[in-house]
């Protein structure tokens, strides 16, 4: 080679920039990972400004739990807008009602709870209860929107599953059919009819979600079919649910509630899923090797993306770009790192040949930092809220932002959406936010929601402005501005 050697310090620097920048589960050695992610990430220079929209009722589980995590103030899961053009907002409690915020005021539209007693089951699982709610996107034509709620004790023995149930089953998700004669009127009267329930093993990681492509129109292959994001049921660390195209647990499902092709009849299955039609798999299925797909949202601006909110297991809470198809791993992966069932201290690299598997990984990524001496196998109290690409007009700095937290610490971070990319290894750099007040003090969530343990959620209006909400004290703040520092 001609020309004169290269210095010790160019190679020390490139060393150096190639060790900073690939990704840890890259190492070589098949060694623990002790800290996934060493580098906390960094505050940004602005931070939201919230302002109280509303304190929801104080709601209770039936019979009460012992569960300290679930005696919140009320458990409110979400708030968004009816896609009617009303303006209505609707907030759902897993203690069973659902909430119209009137003039900013919440009143009873429909109770869950009481509609399905005595099966109803909301005092023990932290998403058991009235979990979500839906709206068809033609709702002011039809009426029409879906639930999902949980039942146990006599409908255990009663109402059989509709697809494969795990053994032991002690609960069912159940989703729901609502069919309002007024679709304008404030109190829901009209008709339901159940479409679809699943059994689970446990009382955790059943379904979180379910849910329009609101972007998607008419004639569209996406318009008018309905997503559910289905938990492993807890069975990921111990058996292959999520890896079984034959099983619902550990999916995400897509069906069409218009349809009748299922195997009970009662709702239809897109042919442009991935794997209808393919023998031995659930046509339902939409992607899979989900842990807990716990929140997800579509990126209403640009490339429609789905984005998803997975919670981890021993150490990376994650957000996925996911297409139909997706393979996200569990429980070979958690993140992107090798996940080991004989070691449930530690993850591993990826191996050499970690292509082969075809394996989606996360666009964003943080890891849970336990404080020292906590057992491994203890909870250390973090779990990641899905959120949205900020697609709103009210606040131009937050623009194709993607908002998310940590739900029990109240953390919340942004990065960038043109960051997330599907199918690249490099992790999108995510900003902590600084809270403030609509008087300018910075404040934490835990301020705001006056504990420790918030239970953050985001919700988001149809114009793309967003909401925060905590179950601690159960109030729901909009997203006012940001605040330079």
């Amino acid at each position: 080679m001609s020309g004169s050697p290269r210095p010790a310090r160019w190679l020390l620097t490139v060393f150096t920039v190639l060790l900073l920048t690939a990704p840890p589960a890259l190492a070589r050695q098949d060694d623990p990972i002790t800290d996934p992610f060493p580098e906390a990430p960094a505050l940004a220079d602005f931070g939201l400004v919230l302002e109280e929209v509303v304190q929801m009722p104080k709601t209770e589980a039936v019979p009460p739990t012992p569960d300290a995590r679930m005696r919140r103030h009320a458990r409110i899961n979400y708030v968004g807008e009816i896609p009617d053009g009303s303006g209505r907002l609707y907030v759902p409690d897993l203690n069973g009602k659902m909430y119209l915020l009137q003039n900013g005021v919440p009143q009873v539209y429909l109770d869950v709870g009481s509609t399905f007693e005595p099966d109803f089951w909301s005092h023990r699982g932290l998403g058991s209860g009235f979990g979500f709610v839906a709206f068809d996107p033609e709702f002011a034509r039809n009426g029409r929107f879906y639930t999902t709620h949980t039942e146990a004790d006599a409908a255990l023995t009663t109402k059989p599953p509709d697809l494969w149930p795990q053994p032991n089953t002690v609960i069912h998700s159940v989703v729901t059919e609502w069919t309002a004669d007024d679709p304008t009127a404030p109190v829901f009267r009209g008709t339901k009819r159940e479409m679809l329930r699943i059994g689970f093993m446990s009382y955790i990681h059943a379904i979180q979600q379910i849910g329009f492509n609101p972007v998607a129109k008419p004639g569209a292959e996406d318009y008018g079919l309905l997503y559910l994001a289905v938990g492993d049921g807890g069975r990921g660390v111990s058996s292959d649910d999520p890896q079984n195209l034959a099983v619902p647990q550990g999916k995400i499902l897509r069906i069409d509630p218009r349809g009748t092709d299922s195997s009970n009849g009662k709702y239809g299955i897109p042919p442009v899923n991935p794997f209808a039609g393919q023998p031995g798999a659930l046509g339902e299925i939409y992607a899979y090797g989900f842990r807990d797909p716990h929140r997800f949202s579509f990126d209403t601006g640009g490339r429609n993306r789905l984005y998803v909110g997975s919670i981890g297991e021993h150490e990376i809470e994650s957000i996925y770009d996911v297409r139909k198809g997706d393979n996200l791993g569990w429980g070979e992966r958690e993140g992107p790192f090798v996940f080991k069932r004989s070691d449930k201290c530690n993850l591993y690299p990826l191996p050499a040949d970690d292509a082969k598997y075809r394996y989606t990984y996360p666009v964003a990524a943080y890891d849970h930092d336990p404080p020292p001496g906590l057992p491994c196998g203890a909870d250390s109290g973090h779990a990641v809220a899905g959120g949205f690409v900020y697609r709103g007009s009210d606040i131009p700095d937050l623009q194709g932002k993607y908002l998310f937290g940590d739900l029990v610490d109240g953390r919340i971070w942004y990065t960038e959406s043109g960051e997330m990319r599907h199918g690249v290894r490099k992790l999108a750099t995510m900003h902590q936010l600084r809270l403030f007040d609509t008087a300018g003090t910075e404040k934490t969530m835990a301020d705001f929601a006056g504990d420790k343990r918030i239970d953050l959620r985001f919700g988001a209006e149809e114009s793309g402005e967003m909401f925060i909400l905590a179950k601690a004290n159960g109030k729901i703040w909009r997203i006012a501005g940001v605040k330079h520092v």
